[in-house]
């Protein structure tokens, strides 16, 4: 088969790979469609956990089953699912708890194991999700709608009217999308990139341009703030945004040796409170649901479907100038 493979830091191959066999426990997915993700730079470059190189990236993945092993019951050839690249220890601390995102050894399918940049994945059978008729494409974003999703969990309130987003790119979007679902009336986001900010107003949300007086007006107004960009400078005046007793999300992935000032006075006489949000926590059906009932808007968040060479050819430089979710898709 032909796949994508990290063979060591930096250094990217598209190769021909034995096709894989299940063990008892798993099942083979031809895959569809797979999309790039920040995470997949970190893999690459070694900055994310253990290296484990060689591995097939790719954790963004949905396609049909093909082979399963001898233990599977529950499934069948010929099954449309997506799958949930998390695994964890099932006995840390974090597991005992149900945070399965926070396991202490947690491994994952297109970072520690081999993953969907390849023509064909073996996964657990614990880990595919039925889509019905649902779009591959569509059903790609479940693995980033459920990180939303953890990220909306963290930090959602009931009360919450008004939220302003930093970062218009597909995480951000997915992001404000999840909100309106949650009934928020007002979201708001704010970037440098016109582009991002036309394609923002297209979503039907509010844009407001970095360092303008629109964004001024929003200082401690919002009920909820979410940095969405990865740059810390971004997440360091989160809390300027911040309405009395607000709540703002780290969301972005800045780098991991990045430092921030926050003032603990601020946060004591505001009372505010300041949540962090890492990957998924088994919820790709609930992600699923969300992204069923967003219909063809989901959709508009995957602007490029590419070849598997190409992709290769991507993850080695950087994704697409202007674009959001980079796809390859086999559809």
């Amino acid at each position: 088969m032909k796949a994508v493979l990290f063979t060591g830091k930096n250094k990217v191959s598209y190769t021909d790979l034995p096709n894989p066999k299940p063990g008892p426990d798993e099942v083979v997915v031809e895959v569809k469609a797979s999309g790039i993700c920040h995470t997949d730079y970190e893999v690459l470059k070694d900055n994310y956990g253990t290296g484990a190189f060689p591995v097939v990236p790719g954790h963004e993945y949905a396609g049909v089953i093909v082979d399963v092993g001898s233990n599977v019951r529950t499934l069948k050839t010929g099954e449309r699912v997506a799958v949930d690249p998390n695994f964890e220890c099932g006995t840390c601390r974090a597991c005992a708890r149900g945070w399965a995102h926070l396991c202490e050894n947690l491994g994952a399918y297109g970072v520690t194991q081999h993953g969907g940049f390849a023509e064909f994945s073996v996964v657990n059978a614990s880990a595919v999700h039925p889509i019905g008729q649902m779009s591959f494409t569509r059903a790609a974003l479940a693995e980033p709608m459920g990180c939303v999703l953890n990220g909306v969990d963290a930090v959602f309130e009931t009360w919450m009217e008004e939220a302003l987003i930093f970062g218009a790119g597909p995480m951000g979007l997915l992001m404000g999308l999840a909100l309106k679902t949650q009934r928020v009336s007002r979201i708001a986001f704010c970037d440098i990139a016109d582009s991002r900010l036309d394609l923002a107003e297209s979503f039907g949300f509010e844009a407001v341009a970095g360092g303008s007086d629109a964004l001024r007006s929003w200082h401690h107004r919002a009920d909820l703030a979410v940095e969405a960009t990865g740059v810390p400078q971004v997440a360091a005046g989160l809390t300027g945004y911040m309405a009395n007793g607000g709540k703002g999300l780290f969301f972005g992935v800045c780098p991991s040796d990045a430092h921030i000032n926050i003032a603990p006075f601020e946060v004591f006489r505001r009372q505010l409170t300041l949540a962090g949000s890492h990957s998924l926590n088994h919820n790709v059906p609930r992600a699923l649901q969300v992204i069923s009932e967003l219909g063809d808007v989901a959709d508009r968040v995957v602007s490029h479907r590419v070849s598997l060479s190409e992709i290769s050819t991507f993850l080695s430089a950087a994704p697409p100038e202007g674009s959001l979710k980079v796809q390859w898709s086999a559809e």
